[in-house]
């Protein structure tokens, strides 16, 4: 057999790698003959689709008023583990390939896998977090089957009994599409290792086995079939990378794989009950990829019962061509027989006690829908609650800032319009850039109490953001305090309009939306310091003098 499967395999040395196995002196790169690779390369091929954003936007809903759309997705989170789930291997994105193996991962004869225990610790946070039943004793399976980047011919996972089940997660949506709030349940939370990873070549001869990733600590979290629209599904998704960045159990990049998102869609006529025949759609790299590819499948699966053909709706897997925008075939679904599960021998079940359950319960930070719904009775807006909860890093920083301001809109509006502004110009995180929240809290002060405008605010904070520093240190050093002497303002202002008679007599002769240019030359001659509400009070007072 093994000649079988490894027929045509090359094998390239890479760098000198020493560890676990210090015996051998190279890595290795396999290498594998295939013509599916050529296939690949034609999937990926751009192509011109007059199939615009409207139009599939229409279809949809002209498909939607005769069949209802059934969507659930099934999701594998990648854990940011120090070490590999069953070996003491590190893994990291991008690292050399095969520079992250040992036996363990690479399935050789006579290794044993010994369990993280971060991956349970993991697990648990998310199945409580997705409000899941927790399994107190869970067991791993083998799941066969034969991939070449997949060292051992089977995955080690759980199959009958998983570490959690039956939760679900609530979502708000945009208000852009319609906005409302949805609860999408969740079937179960499994722990599972990851397969290494093939590269395909330019001209589609051969791919390149890359083992780095394999026995990677994943967590696969599998919806119920409740979603009907693919901005459902998409915000579904989007909310699941909010819940594991908040807990930090992954960073959830989609571009690195860290979360990856395999949606089943299929169609029923409405007032059916039964389902129809589900479909899986895979290479989904963004949230706007999973919706339009949810759209196209919809029509397309519409079109086919409309046309008589729905005996043409298989169940299969497809993949999304983001370059023609559409969904392709890649391979017949595979059945649960053909994995034949079986319990994993060389590993204990998993154990849970009420203590160890109870203790990562208390440590769980808030969560994104505890956290809107605090900014809500805050009294903002579901925009700005969207906006603020949507990063754990803007929801900490603006926690912060409040904790030691007492107008809240006032900062949302701050971190929402300038910082978010300069952090996008910039493609900055708020973590990267310059500015405190203790300072941004010391900026509004200053504000509201009148030690500074709002103009000299925002030049502060621009300051602040680049290069840090005081918000008093600043007001010092640049003399920035505000001009609130009626006596000192009085006098800019005489010298304003004593330097433009002309405007000053079309404003007494009926055009008195000169009052916004003789302020702005106030403001210009104060060199942006002068009281604004000072400076309009004087100011109509002399001009209709």
């Amino acid at each position: 057999m093994a000649l079988t499967l490894f027929r045509g395999i090359q094998t390239r040395p890479l760098l000198p790698y020493s560890s676990a196995f210090s015996a051998r002196k190279h890595v290795i790169f396999c290498s594998m003959q295939s013509t599916q690779a050529e296939t690949s390369m034609k999937t990926k091929q751009q192509a011109p689709s007059n199939f615009t954003e409207t139009a599939r936007a229409k279809a949809v809903e002209k498909v939607l008023k005769d069949y209802e759309a059934i969507i659930g997705i099934e999701t594998h989170v990648q854990l940011s583990t120090t070490t590999k789930a069953f070996c003491s291997c590190a893994y990291k994105y991008g690292s050399q390939p095969n520079s992250c193996v040992c036996p363990v991962c690479m399935g050789l004869p006579g290794a044993l896998p010994v369990l993280n225990s971060k991956v349970i610790k993991c697990a648990v946070m998310l199945g409580l977090a997705l409000n899941c039943k927790l399994s107190m004793t869970s067991k791993f399976d083998r799941k066969q089957y034969f991939y070449p980047d997949l060292p051992k011919g089977y995955q080690i996972s759980q199959f009958d009994i998983p570490i959690a089940t039956n939760g679900f997660i609530d979502v708000d949506l945009p208000l852009e599409f319609g906005g409302g709030h949805r609860r999408f349940g969740i079937t179960r939370v499994h722990m599972e290792e990851d397969a290494g990873k093939l590269l395909h070549t330019g001209n589609g001869s051969y791919s390149q086995v890359d083992l780095n990733r394999a026995g990677v600590p994943l967590l696969e979290i599998v919806s119920e079939p409740d979603m009907r629209t693919g901005i459902e599904a998409a915000e579904y998704a989007a909310e699941l990378q909010r819940v594991v960045r908040y807990l930090g159990v992954s960073n959830g990049n989609m571009q690195e794989g860290s979360l990856r998102c395999d949606v089943n869609v299929s169609i029923r006529p409405i007032g059916q009950e039964q389902f129809g025949t589900k479909v899986e759609i895979k290479n989904l790299n963004s949230f706007s990829a999973m919706s339009r590819a949810i759209d196209f499948e919809i029509a397309r699966q519409a079109e086919l019962y409309n046309q008589g053909k729905d005996d043409e709706v298989v169940q299969e897997t497809r993949l999304w061509e983001e370059g023609s925008q559409k969904t392709v075939t890649m391979r017949k679904k595979e059945g649960l027989a053909d994995y034949r599960y079986f319990p994993e021998p060389d590993l204990p079940e998993v154990i849970l006690t009420e203590e160890y359950v109870n203790d990562i319960r208390d440590s769980l930070p808030e969560l994104p829908e505890m956290k809107r719904r605090r900014y809500e009775e805050m009294g903002l807006t579901m925009q700005d609650v969207l906006f603020l909860a949507n990063d754990v890093q803007v929801a900490e920083f603006f926690d912060a800032t409040i904790a030691k301001v007492s107008d809240i809109k006032l900062a949302a509006n701050w971190i929402m319009g300038d910082i978010a502004a300069y952090m996008k110009n910039e493609k900055l995180s708020i973590n990267e850039i310059k500015l405190s929240p203790e300072e941004l809290s010391e900026l509004i002060a200053s504000i509201k109490s009148g030690t500074i405008s709002g103009k000299i605010g925002k030049e502060i904070l621009l300051e602040l953001m680049k290069k840090g520093g005081t918000v008093k240190g600043l007001i010092e050093e640049k003399d920035l305090v505000q001009i609130v002497d009626p006596a000192e303002i009085e006098k800019i202002i005489d010298k304003v309009i004593a330097n433009n008679p002309k405007q000053l007599e079309q404003y007494r002769g009926g055009k008195t939306k000169l009052q916004g240019f003789f302020a702005g030359q106030v403001m210009k001659e104060s060199k942006g310091k002068a009281n604004p509400g000072l400076v309009n009070k004087i100011l109509l007072e002399k001009l209709n003098a």
